[in-house]
């Protein structure tokens, strides 16, 4: 079995994972989160949303994200590889940023949520580089956030998500072109209530920073994986579109027309 094959029977499963309907657990899961946020003092909520709307403002608009070049002369299992290896790096600096504010009590706690925000774009802008990606194509930057939110929203959210991001490059020129127009209100309401049940347990007393670390590692892992499966889906489409194009081009010239 060659690589692609490997990775393509993976992105197959995550796909069927992805597009099954939502189960018992998820919907109970759903309706305890619903009643936990109910719970949650309102600054705490504030908080997170202000931070989630500055991160997507420096997404769209800014150049702190910005630094890494694409990369064009590897080939996929090298890029996949790197991609790994940069995922491990960010999941361990998660992990220890989490540990970090967690023992630092509930100001240290609200304190992670920007930070680790700022973790995982910094992870997905690199992550799109070298896949060959230039990430200052404001449409490399909505697609970065279409990864964002099919990793962290509900099922049902989720999957609308994937169907957006399905035929991404040949529907890219439909794109709107005005920024504003990005649904970023829909975008922090998932993310917050999806990140909630798992980071609320970090501002409590004594068992913070062990429940900071863990919950950081695992967010960034899920992130990173959902990131690969992402851009994958897009080579192979692409692979796809290359492979048919070729196959009209022999027809034609096979016939004469």
């Amino acid at each position: 079995m060659t690589y692609e094959q490997k990775i393509k029977s993976e992105l197959d499963f995550w796909k069927f994972k992805t597009l099954q309907q939502p189960s018992l657990l998820n919907k109970v899961t759903d309706k305890v989160q619903k009643k936990i946020n109910s719970y949650i003092p309102d600054k705490v909520h504030d908080a997170i949303t202000s931070a989630i709307k500055q991160m997507v403002k420096a997404v769209l608009f800014g150049s702190t994200f910005t630094t890494s070049k694409p990369i064009t002369d590897l080939t996929l299992m090298h890029r996949e590889a790197l991609i790994k290896q940069k995922i491990e790096n960010y999941k361990k600096t998660g992990a220890a940023e989490g540990g970090i504010t967690g023992a630092g009590g509930f100001l240290m706690s609200l304190a992670d949520f920007p930070l680790l925000l700022g973790i995982k774009m910094k992870m997905l802008f690199d992550i799109a580089a070298v896949y060959g990606y230039d990430v200052k194509d404001y449409r490399e930057r909505l697609y970065i956030l279409h990864i964002f939110q099919l990793a962290f929203s509900s099922k049902e959210e989720s999957q609308h998500v994937f169907s957006k991001m399905l035929s991404w490059d040949e529907q890219a020129h439909l794109l709107p072109t005005n920024i504003d127009e990005f649904d970023w209100l829909t975008f922090q309401q998932q993310y917050r209530d999806y990140i909630d049940l798992a980071k609320l347990a970090q501002m409590l007393p004594f068992v913070g920073a062990a429940v900071g670390a863990i919950a950081n590692y695992k967010l960034i892992e899920k992130l990173g994986k959902t990131a690969m499966m992402s851009y994958r889906m897009r080579y192979f489409s692409l692979q796809y579109a290359i492979s048919s194009s070729e196959k009209t081009e022999n027809r034609k010239l096979k016939t004469g027309n």
